[in-house]
């Protein structure tokens, strides 16, 4: 019972609203860069109450099992990842061995969801987009994994996130270590790639393959799946601060630190998007197996080195 509480509060809950705050920051955010006012705060909840209250299509074609079962997969993942990240945050010691490997495994399943509602639809365009997800899965999950493995490094070789947030308790954070600054880099660029923002938006280009991989979903389903994201945007970047900025704490200034990592992270990863034209499918490979595995390796390397 305690543990399903978790799921529906911290899991879901609280990580929605943090999600759609995200979302709101963003945007709000994006439309300063632009010069424009941008939305009210509330706007990411009326769109996601918007789309509840549309019709649910299903194109003819489709498969139809896969293709309503994907953004529910996607969204549940989610749900999953974020108490486990909430648990291991506010009960360190509760942690169980290999939950760093069980989070980057449930990181992974959102974009796979995708990929396999996309190619469930049976639209062209879709299965383009897919395509493209999955070479965009293939280039950045080597990065992110070396980076993690930093982390695991220097909290002696431990795959327990309660391991890794009480060595930054004792050691201070990850982060301010060469290697630890180096794999936040790469995490952080994994990151963008894994929420598909620009420049690594290349699955659902709207100028050019109209907004690929999420075409065919109308209605609840493309609901669930902007939620998902939305939720995303507050799960990857509290496993950044977990992992390499040492947690949020409930205790006073702790508290404000992590809040604002938080919001300094978002806000990263908007300006990332606005300040950067997208990268073609090939590119975005080259440059994760290329200058980012590089820099992961060398950060592991320098975290060998120190350990």
């Amino acid at each position: 019972m305690l543990y399903l509480l978790y799921l529906l509060i911290f899991g879901f809950l609280l990580t929605a609203v943090i999600g759609l705050f995200a979302s709101w920051i963003d945007r709000k955010l994006t439309a300063r860069i632009q010069y424009r006012v941008g939305p009210p705060l509330l706007q990411p909840l009326y769109d996601i109450l918007k789309l509840l209250g549309k019709e649910t299509l299903i194109p003819i074609g489709a498969t139809n099992l896969p293709f309503l079962a994907a953004p529910l997969i996607g969204l549940v993942s989610v749900m999953i990842v974020s108490t486990m990240l909430w648990v291991s945050n506010l009960h360190p010691q509760q942690t169980f061995l290999g939950d760093v490997i069980v989070v980057i495994y449930l990181l992974l399943i959102p974009s796979l969801c995708i990929v396999i509602g996309a190619f469930a639809s049976g639209n062209p365009l879709a299965s383009l987009g897919a395509s493209r997800e999955i070479k965009l899965i293939l280039s950045y999950e080597l990065p992110f994994i070396l980076a993690v493995l930093v982390a695991i490094i220097q909290a002696d070789f431990s795959i327990r996130l309660g391991d890794i947030l009480a060595t930054q308790a004792q050691n201070g954070i990850i982060a301010v270590s060469w290697s630890g600054g180096l794999a936040l880099l790469v995490a952080v660029m994994c990151t963008q790639a894994k929420l598909a923002l620009v420049p690594f938006d290349a699955p659902e280009a709207e100028t050019e393959i109209s907004h690929g991989v999420l075409i065919e979903y109308s209605g609840t389903l493309l609901a669930m799946f902007q939620l998902m994201r939305s939720m995303l945007l507050f799960a990857l970047p509290f496993f950044l601060i977990i992992v390499y900025l040492g947690g949020i704490s409930g205790n006073g200034i702790q508290l404000v630190y992590g809040a604002l990592a938080y919001v300094g992270l978002v806000a990263l990863i908007t300006v990332i998007r606005n300040t950067n034209p997208r990268l073609k499918i090939g590119q975005v490979l080259r440059f994760f197996w290329g200058p980012m595995t590089f820099l992961a390796l060398i950060a592991v390397l320098l975290a060998l080195g120190n350990n």
